[in-house]
């Protein structure tokens, strides 16, 4: 049997897209984010699904995106709907992408996914894969809690604002903010700075 790399959503891709392709929670946000970079810029979206619907508004707006998603049946939809976008079906620990630069990232209902370990080593992974200013936004509430997702039944995690914020200090980020959205999805938004910082 081979493993499942998208953490239970291929086998779940259908209901996901049907009920994330009818949702704009997020896009305000992630739009008032962006904002914050050049226009144009290159934004490396991690956990991107089908492109719905935030890839989906960054490039409305200008913004040159690169997708990354584990699930096949979520980047193929994803390449149908924008014909020659940059998109890769692999997992964000792996991802090629990560061999260019980038002046920003975003991973929206990404980190939490995955086991402590690999939330911490991504954002490891994402400060060097950025342009010195560059900008960080996730999502993960800033709580310390597990919980069963809804959509797969297995366990999500959340490290909590502390550990976040010691991680993103590490990796040689600054954290800018911290903000919730209207259905309580709690943001971190972070600037590169130097990398490493050394304590």
């Amino acid at each position: 049997m081979t493993a499942d790399r998208s953490n239970g959503y291929e086998a779940n891709a259908a209901e996901f897209m049907a009920g994330r392709g009818t949702s704009d929670v997020g896009v305000a946000p992630v739009r008032a984010w962006a904002r914050s970079l050049r226009p144009g810029a290159t934004i490396l979206d991690l956990g991107c699904g089908h492109g719905l619907p935030i890839a989906c508004a960054l490039m409305e707006d200008g913004f040159t995106i690169y997708g990354v998603d584990a699930s096949e049946t979520m980047t193929a939809a994803f390449r149908s709907r924008f014909p020659g976008a940059h998109i890769a079906c692999e997992t964000v620990q792996e991802s090629r992408f990560f061999s260019r630069t980038f002046d920003g990232a975003v991973a929206w209902g990404l980190m939490f996914l995955l086991p402590a370990e690999v939330q911490i080593a991504l954002i490891r992974k994402v400060a060097p894969a950025l342009v010195r200013g560059g900008r960080f936004l996730f999502t993960s509430p800033r709580q310390q809690c597990t919980w069963a997702d809804n959509l797969t039944g297995l366990e999500s995690l959340s490290l909590g604002a502390s550990a976040y914020e010691s991680a993103l200090h590490d990796a040689g980020f600054r954290l800018a903010g911290t903000h919730q959205d209207e259905d309580d999805n709690h943001y971190y938004d972070a600037v590169r700075t130097n990398y490493p910082i050394t304590r």
